[in-house]
């Protein structure tokens, strides 16, 4: 359940960025070449797993388990973005989020 909140957490910490279109974001979504435009999207995509997940601990298991996955998904993309654009220097941001991600669809009851 820890690795889950802190999976909720950071997600949504990270969907409010996008949102705000901090500068890191800008930065890294530059580097990668992600389109700005695609900020908001993203940043749905992200606080949506993140809704996924504090519903599914909260009793829809099924609810947390499809937001798990789906940021299993994501995040897996994350990193195909990184390594097309052979953007290293920050890949383990996204390889953390994947691992949060995928330790709480293991995780699931």
């Amino acid at each position: 359940m820890t690795v889950t909140v802190l999976t909720i957490v950071l997600n949504a910490a990270i969907a409010i960025a996008d949102f705000a279109r901090a500068r890191f974001v800008l930065a890294n979504s530059a580097a990668v070449d992600v389109p700005e435009s695609w900020l908001p999207l993203l940043g749905a995509l992200k606080a949506a797993g993140a809704v996924g997940l504090l519903i599914g601990l909260l009793g829809v298991r099924w609810i947390g388990i499809a937001a798990a996955a789906g940021l299993v998904l994501f995040f897996t993309g994350a990193l195909v973005a990184h390594v097309r654009a052979r953007v290293f220097g920050n890949i383990a941001v996204p390889g953390l989020f994947l691992t949060l991600a995928a330790t709480s669809l293991a995780l699931s009851p």
